[in-house]
């Protein structure tokens, strides 16, 4: 090719260079292997113009915080009549697995789901899921209330239910009846994607088996992979960050089992009542833990004590909290709102959008921030944004209409 011939073919070959790349990268395999690659390149640029740092302490901070324990158990629903005589529990019990399933990009929830559903001899995978409840593989969080929402509309032919409170011991009686366990707790992923990075994220994961030998629970990881290990102290420790919240997935005919492992937490308010009275006492017993704070504002917010929530979350706060916490709950933004304490729930939702810029939820937060200052323009925008962000969001805002992340 001659040197004229190559200039007269130059813009052909400048257009082949740039549309090449973006043809190949909508092969779906290209793109699921690179997408997480860039969002990370973009998350660690913004990071680096644009510090967040830690997360705020309250601007205001109430002063002397005190749990509202609600009333008593007589004035909550009857619990399902127990077991009449216990079945001890055997020393190690492990259910057969699941096909595993590696997480996409941002996925960790539906493909945690897909295992569980899989157990049950569901045939689909995690986007089959991920496509429902978020199609944008960068919306980063799946809250509990998604998952069930999806279980509930696209596997109806199973019973699901999910509650907060769980313990070692719920746990390992749940598993010994032959019925695995999805749990969300705190992780650890040491990947520099925010400057200083404290590495903290929140993670499901699904337990299928414990052990008292080793005093270990083995379960399913769809980022670490199958049959993972992991002890009941450290568990626990894990696992309160994100007020014990767990889901169990069943066929219909074990529901009457459901029940009686469960008693009186089956039912949702007198659970919320439980987990109100566990959070106090770490409280009580540990008043440097921010996340029995946290928790605890977390169950004032579902019963509706905003005031007594808002002084949690502020203590919570003082005492330091991830950076990423407000990627995975919003009961500060709750509190906040229905309290008129507008600079703090601006403040946490600018820091939470330095972190996470595309969280519908906060998106959504935003929106009603703007709202209630009267700026309805503002507040609108800020809703595309959010939809824009995830299409098929089944989140709202201030209204308490479910027992999922929303409180």
């Amino acid at each position: 090719m001659t040197a004229m011939q190559l200039r007269r073919r130059w813009p052909l070959i400048l257009v082949a260079l740039i549309v090449l790349p973006l043809l190949v990268y909508q092969i779906p395999w290209v793109k699921t292997r690179l997408e997480w690659r860039l969002d990370l390149a973009q998350v660690f640029v913004r990071s680096r113009l644009n510090p967040v740092g830690e997360l705020p302490p309250p601007q205001i901070a109430s002063s002397s915080p005190e749990a509202e324990v609600r009333p008593s158990a007589t004035t909550l629903p009857p619990s399902p009549t127990p077991l009449a005589t216990p079945t001890p529990l055997p020393p190690n019990f492990i259910l057969t697995p699941p096909a595993h399933e590696t997480q996409g990009p941002n996925n960790c929830g539906p493909a945690t789901l897909a295992m569980y559903l899989r157990y049950y001899g569901w045939g689909g995978d995690q986007y089959s899921i991920s496509d429902e409840i978020k199609p944008i593989s960068a919306d980063r969080n799946v809250n509990v209330d998604e998952l069930d929402y999806y279980i509930r509309t696209r596997a109806g032919w199973l019973s699901t239910l999910f509650r907060v409170d769980g313990s070692i011991t719920l746990l390992k009686q749940l598993l010994a009846a032959g019925l695995p366990v999805m749990v969300e707790k705190g992780h650890i992923i040491e990947i520099d994607y925010l400057l200083n990075d404290d590495y903290w994220n929140g993670h499901y994961a699904l337990l299928t088996g414990y052990d008292d030998a080793s005093g270990e629970f083995i379960y399913q990881d769809s980022y670490n992979g199958p049959d993972q290990r992991m002890g009941y102290t450290e568990l626990d420790m894990w696992w309160q960050q994100f007020n014990r919240v767990y889901t169990l997935v069943y066929t219909p005919d074990r529901e009457a089992d459901v029940q009686a492992i469960l008693g009186a937490d089956w039912d949702a308010q007198a659970n919320r009542q439980n987990a109100m009275v566990t959070a106090q006492l770490e409280v009580e017993s540990d008043p440097e833990n921010a996340f029995a704070w946290f928790n605890l504002g977390m169950n004032q917010v579902y019963f509706g004590e905003f005031n007594a929530a808002a002084a949690s979350f502020d203590q919570a706060r003082l005492i330091g909290l991830p950076m990423r916490m407000l990627r995975y709950q919003f009961g500060p933004f709750f509190a906040y709102y229905h309290t008129n304490r507008l600079d703090d729930l601006n403040q946490l939702v600018d820091y939470a959008l330095a972190i996470t810029p595309n969280s519908e939820d906060v998106l959504i937060w935003r929106g009603w921030a703007l709202h209630k200052e009267g700026n309805i323009n503002g507040a609108i925008q800020q809703f595309r944004l959010a939809q824009e962000a995830n299409p098929k969001s089944i989140y709202t805002g201030p209204a308490l209409t479910s027992l999922g992340a929303t409180p």
